[in-house]
């Protein structure tokens, strides 16, 4: 049995080539160990709601430790036997390469998890508030700092490796001019889209007047924003055109205000007139919808066939239909006006003939 042992495969003896299998196969055992034990301590932790985030976190860097582990026992398990230079020195950058991505995605996915975890919690908030997620920022700044760190990691990696990353990154920039002429517009959108989700002038569910279009938006990207317009159709928009225009936002109103000019014969004496005002000034006793503050009814002017009463009238945010409302309002003040005897003017010319 010690002379199978001593025998040499490959430079090595067949031992070693047992150890070295052995470390690795230790390593596998090693993580599944982990695996059960982490299980069973994230189940028990998630019944606890202080430490739901702890546990969010510790999922999410488990597997990138669990290659590690691999990566390690697999470097013991290689450098432990003879191999020719040249061979050594491609695992040593090998494992340099692959240590490197491998910390890199374990940055890379706690960042993620931190990131998700806001998304959630946001979410939540907004929940309990009757407010729409609005998560488009950290979706947007998830995507960046992912790129920018996989970026750094890949560039230091292959430093490491000894590839010569000067070299490569010119190349690129050389190809990145080109790429950047090309793709100007794309270039300009994004950055509007960054704009829009710094600024904030609106978020997913307003309903916005740009340019001559009105409608509620479906959906902000990084790119392109889009709206549903009153006829239910979905335009889409580059962030750049959004950016530059001048966004009236409907939603971020207060209160929709109405203004009516209601024309009463000339026939109407003065204590009629009052009483039409008066009725005006009532109307949100009965219509619930209509606001009570800075309500405006005065009698505005003498026009050439009326007498015009200036209404001014705010429906609540609140209203779940303010067309209805509008209706409500114009049946209430024609019913009321036709009971009080108060009659509408409409266009008319009176002639006068003179007899010589």
């Amino acid at each position: 049995m010690p002379e199978i042992l001593n025998s040499v495969f490959y430079g090595n003896s067949l031992e070693d080539w047992g150890i070295s299998l052995i470390i690795i196969v230790s390593a596998l055992i090693l993580n599944k160990l982990i695996v059960l034990l982490s299980r069973s301590i994230f189940r028990k932790a998630e019944e606890k709601e202080s430490r739901k985030h702890t546990v969010v976190l510790l999922r999410s860097i488990v597997s990138p430790i669990l290659l590690g582990i691999m990566l390690l026992a697999i470097w013991i398990a290689a450098t432990r036997l003879h191999w020719k230079v040249q061979i050594y020195k491609d695992i040593s950058k090998s494992y340099h390469l692959l240590i490197v991505l491998n910390f890199t995605w374990l940055i890379v996915r706690l960042v993620t998890a931190l990131l998700d975890e806001q998304t959630r919690r946001r979410a939540e908030k907004n929940k309990a508030a009757n407010l729409p997620a609005d998560n488009n920022l950290i979706p947007l700044i998830k995507k960046i700092v992912v790129v920018f760190i996989w970026a750094m990691g890949v560039v230091t990696a292959l430093n490491n490796a000894g590839i010569n990353v000067s070299a490569l990154l010119t190349a690129m920039g050389i190809g990145g001019i080109a790429v950047a002429l090309a793709a100007q517009d794309t270039v300009k959108n994004v950055i509007g889209g960054i704009t829009l989700f710094a600024d904030r002038p609106f978020k997913i569910g307003d309903t916005i007047h740009f340019d001559s279009i009105n409608g509620s938006v479906e959906d902000i990207g990084i790119r392109s924003t889009k709206i549903r317009t009153f006829d239910k159709r979905i335009i889409t928009i580059p962030n750049s055109k959004i950016v530059d225009a001048a966004i009236e936002n409907i939603s971020g109103e207060p209160h929709r205000r109405v203004v009516m000019n209601l024309g009463l014969t000339y026939n109407t004496p003065a204590e009629k007139m009052e009483e039409a005002i008066t009725i005006l000034k009532s109307i949100p006793q009965t219509v619930k919808e209509v606001e009570n503050k800075e309500l405006s009814a005065v009698f505005s002017s003498f026009e050439a066939s009326a007498l015009v009463i200036n209404y001014i009238y705010f429906i609540r945010k609140s209203a779940p239909d303010i067309v209805e409302v509008m209706s409500k309002v114009n049946f209430e003040i024609l019913r009321r006006f036709n009971q009080a005897g108060l009659n509408f003017a409409f266009p008319t010319q009176t002639v006068h003939v003179e007899k010589e």
